[in-house]
């Protein structure tokens, strides 16, 4: 079996700014946790990514409270954090360097926005030659409203952009089906 790394996107203080309106899943840190911790007991390489927005008057900007990861999926000493300023984690920052130091063709893809961050992020990894699983569960999305003025509720958000991710980019599963899958 390939070993896989945990991926944790933008999961920061951040993401609960009111700026971002209704967020569907909510459970989704909880299932992050649950993941992040069956990593950490078996050993296996997990990477934190950190969104250090560029801009002023984001809830992601550093030196801002938004800017720390949030506690329940928080980096211990020895995990590597790669700091991005774009919405794919692997423009701009060593990303690359990390996995294939880490030596993984596996990775298990979490955090937030899935529309957003998640999957560009995504689609660059299958495009690296990547196999990319998605916890349905551990990733969240918002309400969206399109270029027509029509909104759409975060949990269609989200169904919509698995189906997108799926096959092609990704496979979509559970945290609990990866987990009981796990050497």
């Amino acid at each position: 079996m390939t070993t896989q790394a945990l991926i944790i996107i933008d999961v920061q203080n951040a993401i609960d700014d009111p700026k971002w309106g209704r967020r569907g899943q909510p459970e989704a840190e909880a299932r992050i946790a649950e993941l992040l911790s069956a990593w950490r007991e078996r050993r296996l390489p997990v990477v934190h990514i950190r969104h250090d927005s560029t801009d002023p008057v984001s809830p992601y900007r550093p030196g801002t409270d938004g800017n720390d990861f949030k506690q329940e999926v928080a980096p211990q000493i020895g995990e590597p954090v790669v700091d991005k300023r774009t919405n794919s984690a692997f423009i701009g920052t060593d990303l690359m360097d990390v996995l294939d130091e880490l030596q993984v063709r596996s990775l298990v893809v979490t955090g937030v926005l899935l529309e957003n961050s998640v999957d560009a992020t995504v689609r660059m990894a299958a495009g690296l030659g990547f196999e990319v699983i998605i916890p349905e569960d551990a990733v969240a999305s918002i309400d969206r409203e399109d270029y027509r003025g029509k909104r759409w509720a975060a949990e269609d958000v989200h169904a919509l952009a698995l189906s997108v991710l799926e096959g092609e980019y990704a496979r979509i599963t559970t945290s609990a089906d990866i987990i009981g899958n796990l050497p």
